[in-house]
């Protein structure tokens, strides 16, 4: 485990090398320092997980210090910071997750990317990801955390709007970069808060000595758990602060899975649950946390269902889903929310490839309803999209994302946090995502073919496919449920990180009861979607050919209405008042000084005219005037 630092030094190297020596680089140089780099990081990751799991018991932690970073020694307070490495379950869960979807997305990019221009820039912004969201999961201390927080978020703009050519991609980007900044100043509000009371920034440390200073539910602990809560819910795209990532598909396709599946969105939920003790010390927090969560799972879901665009369909999908894991995190089921962030790194960064295969396949088209008829010409990216979908709709039994996510609907009832209001939006969103997510499957694949497929995905885009296939239907089974076999893997080797969910005593005998519902609500929902798409799209046209269909497909379509509420109250009077300011009314205090201290000069540059006499006169007037001064006074 010495070589822990490596994990995220190799993608930072490959940065640096594709930065500095990229012009001087061929193509295939590029992909092997770029693919290499993170692939290096992911064998790394997996060896000491290896020796991890070879040493512990579960509360095993491991501790890596490189140098010291900060060490400031004043009267009033004293900071030492070190950039240290913090290993433990949580921080191995993440690690594996970001560097082998992060090394396959980089795999599948080199054919994706090939005959872009900006192939090596390209790379480089890639490596620059994964290395800062490494960093950001293995920091221990809250300020190399923010570092890495920051840096997700620079790189972010950088892919976003990486085609910087087209005005509307350079947009997108600003937008990431602009509400995700609301979020990160709450962040750093409460680091200074948490720095300021507790002396540290020692992320175990202040876990600790917040347990023992700050009783619960007072406002403390409250108000950061607010703020950090705040941070969280700009980068994992969670209500108010979500309309920026249906824009951020205007990035290539690869960018999009690895912000969706890897590293972006997730670091919201890695946050609260790195700092859960400050939630649990805080239940009105937690309850916020899963009241959001919720309201953001069932508001993605509906625009879901209406979008036309592929890779929109996915953008709201993905705040749908992370929105589950806010609602897990919020009701204290920490393993379900980590567990489901996991089994979702895998089936979406499939379902987001898969998609970009198809992009690429007709040519860069988007639109779903020119689609239609690739189950035959793209067999292969057919079953590994239709295996993405069925896990991400929770198809029953042989799929990873069932075991997580009806976990996490269960747990949302069961738990001592939970209860049926938040059951009830959990199992609406999983209906929700069945219909939008096949829904997609039959428009893009069935029926007859609208646009003619141009090429076909190679070797290194179908590899990628096929992986992450396999982990979307085998993943899941390392959390089987008591009734259906009772194998808690995952659940047991994160107890040394979070606490054991307190389930409402006697509803443990009844689980299956919501198993058995939250499968039948999945059928349900596909013979829906396959009734109303493929049997009788006549349906369909009815029911949004309706007054109240057009009204929700219009206010669904735009997400609802956010962008144009927030461009009213805060664009419009930004730009407003910019234009008022055009001028710079600050400036105009300086510069009233300066007219003021030309004026002076010019009243003054009246008396030198060159005559003597005028001097003379003028020094003899003054000596008179300051006698007279002398012998009045």
């Amino acid at each position: 485990m010495d070589f822990l630092w490596l994990i995220p030094a190799l993608p930072l190297a490959g940065f640096l090398i594709l930065s500095l020596a990229g012009s001087r680089l061929t193509r295939p140089m590029v992909s092997a320092v770029g693919v290499g780099s993170v692939g290096l990081s992911a064998m790394i990751s997996l060896w000491v997980t290896a020796a991890f799991i070879d040493q512990s018991p579960v509360r095993h932690v491991f501790s890596q210090t490189l140098w010291t970073w900060i060490d400031v020694g004043l009267d009033v307070a004293q900071l030492h910071l070190s950039v240290n490495f913090y290993l433990d379950s949580l921080a191995v869960v993440m690690i594996l997750v970001i560097t082998w979807v992060g090394f396959l997305i980089h795999l599948y990019s080199v054919e994706y990317m090939a005959h872009d221009d900006g192939y090596c820039r390209f790379f480089a912004y890639m490596n620059l990801f994964v290395a800062a969201m490494l960093i950001l999961v293995l920091a221990d201390n809250l300020l190399l955390l923010y570092l890495g927080w920051e840096g997700v978020g620079l790189c972010s703009y950088l892919l976003i709007g990486f085609w910087y050519k087209d005005p509307a991609n350079g947009y997108a980007a600003r937008k990431a970069f602009v509400v995700t900044r609301v979020g990160d100043t709450a962040m750093a509000i409460g680091l200074f808060i948490i720095y300021q009371h507790l002396d540290t920034l020692q992320i175990q440390t202040v876990m600790a000595r917040a347990a023992e200073a700050w009783p619960a539910g007072s406002a403390l602990p409250l108000t950061v758990a607010l703020l950090l809560a705040g941070g969280a819910v700009g980068k994992s795209a969670q209500l108010p602060l979500q309309t920026w990532l249906p824009d951020a598909m205007a990035g290539p396709t690869p960018v999009s899975a690895l912000i969706h599946a890897a590293t972006m969105v997730t670091a919201g939920v890695y946050l609260i649950a790195r700092t859960h003790v400050l939630f649990t010390l805080a239940p009105l927090a937690m309850t916020a946390v899963a009241v959001i969560g919720a309201a953001t799972l069932l508001m993605a879901g509906f625009s879901g269902l209406v979008q036309k665009d592929i890779k929109r369909v996915l953008a709201y999908s993905t705040i749908s889903q992370v929105g589950y894991m806010f609602l897990a995190l919020g009701v204290g089921a920490w393993s379900a929310a980590v567990f489901h962030l996991a089994t979702h790194a895998f089936f979406k960064a499939l379902l987001f490839l898969g998609a970009g295969a198809v992009i690429h396949s007709l040519n860069g088209e988007q639109n779903m309803f020119k689609m239609g008829g690739l189950r035959r010409e793209m067999p292969l990216v057919f079953a590994t999209f239709l295996i993405g979908a069925a896990s991400l709709a929770a198809l029953p039994l042989v799929t990873a994302g069932f075991y997580s996510k009806d976990l996490i609907i269960w747990e949302s009832f069961a738990s001592a946090q939970g209860g049926a209001g938040f059951y009830a939006a959990a199992l609406a969103g999983a209906f929700l995502t069945v219909l939008y997510t096949f829904r997609m499957v039959f428009l893009t694949f069935a029926g007859p073919i609208k646009t003619p497929v141009t090429h076909r995905p190679g070797i290194s885009m179908k590899i990628p496919l096929v992986i992450l296939a396999v982990l979307s239907l085998t993943a899941g089974f390392v959390e089987i449920p008591k009734t259906l076999g009772g194998v808690h893997l995952f659940s047991h080797f994160l107890n040394g990180v979070f606490p054991e969910i307190h389930i409402t005593h006697g509803l443990e005998q009844i689980e299956w009861i919501f198993e058995l519902v939250s499968g039948c609500v999945t059928l349900f929902g596909i013979f829906l979607v396959y009734l109303f798409i493929q049997r009788a799209p006549v349906l369909t046209e009815k029911l949004s050919g309706s007054a109240a269909g057009a009204f929700f497909n219009r206010l669904w379509l735009k997400g609802w209405g956010f962008d144009a509420l927030y461009d009213r109250i805060f664009v419009r009077p930004y730009l407003f008042f910019g234009r008022l300011n055009r001028e710079d009314i600050i400036d105009s205090f300086y510069d009233g000084l300066a007219a003021v201290g030309r004026a002076g000069y010019s009243a003054a540059s009246l008396t030198q005219n060159g005559q003597v006499r005028t001097y003379a006169f003028g020094i003899a007037l003054g000596a008179v005037a300051l006698i007279a001064m002398v012998v009045i006074l």
